[in-house]
């Protein structure tokens, strides 16, 4: 015979679609950048870290795993991409055409 649970127990327990959405970024390989692997809900940054390393590392892919929750990250918007990465077309330093390597440099 089984008793019914009460209401106010785990039965009311916020649901995985109730936690927050973590982004994960793994990186792959000692001196490798992070990569953006995935998302997962985790009620934590603990339980999304250890949700991460099960869901996105199970191969042994991974040395390092980052999670941010997904409320926190910050992008520019696709269709701005124009006025918003063109102004740097208009400093000629940040290209390498624009310094002059004097004759006494070698292998630069």
């Amino acid at each position: 015979m089984t008793t019914p649970r009460p209401a106010d127990t785990a039965a009311t327990a916020a649901a995985p679609t109730d936690w927050p959405l973590w982004e994960v970024f793994v990186r792959s390989r000692r001196g490798l950048s992070h990569t953006h692997a995935g998302s997962l809900h985790a009620p934590d940054a603990e339980m999304a870290l250890r949700n991460a390393r099960d869901l996105y590392t199970r191969r042994s892919e991974g040395v390092s795993i980052w999670v941010v929750p997904s409320a926190q990250v910050t992008a520019s918007s696709p269709d701005e991409k124009d006025s918003f990465f063109e102004p740097a077309g208009d400093k000629p330093y940040r290209h390498p055409t624009f310094y002059e390597i004097p004759d006494g440099v070698h292998h630069l």
